[in-house]
């Protein structure tokens, strides 16, 4: 008998703010993090803005010391899972530590300290580049990194597909303790791509939203008059634990993870599949696998980009795969406030999608001004909403045509 996965604990680094309560209370109340870029001089870039974490303390986690052997990106995911133990308040010395595992997803991975050292390369010569370049560079570091500092001797590795990262990685810590591997995973995404580099690179392939003279309403997932994403940063890790073991520690859970669909549309390297396809197929098996009706269904935290392919054909498949039920869900896209958090999204937006369940309120999608007919769903306009929600499922897809859901009940 396949065994059940319960979601017992979460941390969030984040635009809107850090911690759990912090980030829903924000995104409830439709708190927007996005602005002008800080980090760097965009005076010569065609968009200016981005989702930048303010007022992160790595010092609040870790030791300074540990902090100057980690890029940014791993930063965020050693502190959201610190948060997440501590939510989750495990007592990790009484645990088997050999059946305790780390699931990261990152699209990017270590890219500001490769910018960093190639410029060393560059004006100072190859003597000069550090010898923790690589160790710092690397994607897979993040859950290399939360291992050491948390003893987590299980499974470890990291998904790279680009924005479904962090929903695949969800879905595999899933699977692995559903047959029995492992009795814990600290699984989510974690990202920190806000550079030059990576900002040119969206730029030039205009996908960035070019709503420079107001940045605050830039991010509009499905608005007749989307133009563009806007690039966030930060970190989102749950503690996904067998629902046994979860109970005899006495252990708060939020809900309960029942479905993983992944698909790939093999059509194009950035856009989606016409007509979502392959997004739809992802839902339908997140649903199966389940045993969960279309029509049981009461939100879907939506992909929700801002973009114009993205945001049409996201609802056109939400309607093939909920048929007339698709007038009743709450649908939400919390990108509008956080921006796309790129192998991090799916992080932060499991962490949404299960406290929509656990505490029956539904995200607001902000900055919801000129509705698209074309896109004729409830998109939860600008105001949270109350609504108990008895099962959710959580979309992200990425370039390469990567898709991904999981789906999540709620545990009475």
């Amino acid at each position: 008998m396949a065994r059940r996965v319960v979601i017992t604990g979460m941390g969030v680094v984040s635009p809107v703010g850090h911690g759990l309560s912090k980030y829903w209370d924000a995104i409830l109340h439709g708190e927007n993090g996005v602005d002008f870029v800080k980090s760097f001089d965009v005076t010569n870039y065609s968009s200016k803005m981005a989702a930048e974490v303010k007022d992160f303390n790595c010092e609040d986690y870790f030791d300074k010391k540990d902090a100057k052997r980690m890029d940014r990106f791993a930063q965020f995911a050693v502190a959201a899972a610190k948060m997440a133990i501590d939510d989750s308040a495990i007592k990790l010395e009484t645990i088997d530590k050999n059946r305790f595992g780390v699931i990261i997803g990152s699209g990017i991975g270590g890219i500001q300290t490769l910018e960093a050292q190639h410029d060393v390369l560059k004006t100072k010569g190859p003597n000069r580049v550090s010898p923790l370049l690589v160790p710092m560079m690397i994607g897979n570091m993040a859950a290399g990194q939360i291992a050491i500092h948390f003893g987590a001797r299980g499974v470890n590795f990291t998904t790279v597909t680009a924005c479904a990262s962090g929903n695949h990685a969800l879905g595999e810590a899933f699977e692995v303790i559903k047959r029995g591997a492992q009795d814990i995973i600290l699984s989510g995404g974690s990202e920190a791509a806000i550079t030059p580099m990576t900002y040119a690179g969206f730029s030039s392939l205009r996908a960035f939203s070019q709503r420079n003279d107001d940045v605050k309403t830039a991010s509009r997932p499905f608005n007749k008059d989307r133009d563009g994403f806007v690039i966030g940063e930060g970190a989102g890790v749950l503690i996904l634990e067998e629902y046994e073991h979860a109970v005899r520690r006495g252990a708060k859970i939020y809900a309960e993870m029942v479905g993983y669909g992944a698909t790939c549309d093999a059509y194009h390297i950035t856009a989606p599949a016409e007509g979502g396809e392959g997004a739809m197929r992802a839902m339908k098996l997140a649903l199966e696998e389940g045993g969960v009706s279309p029509d049981a269904v009461d939100y879907v935290n939506a992909h929700g980009t801002s973009t114009d392919l993205n945001d049409k054909y996201e609802t056109m498949a939400i309607k093939g795969v909920f048929g007339d039920h698709a007038k009743k869900l709450s649908v939400s896209s919390t990108k509008s406030m956080t921006g796309h958090l790129l192998g991090a999204a799916a992080g932060i937006e499991a962490v949404a999608t299960a406290m929509a369940i656990y505490e029956g309120k539904i995200p607001p999608t902000i900055n919801y001004i000129t509705p698209d007919p074309e896109l004729d769903l409830d998109f939860t306009p600008n105001k949270m909403r109350e609504r108990k929600v008895n099962y959710a499922i959580s979309n992200s897809f990425g370039f390469g045509g990567h898709n991904a859901t999981i789906c999540l009940k709620k545990v009475d």
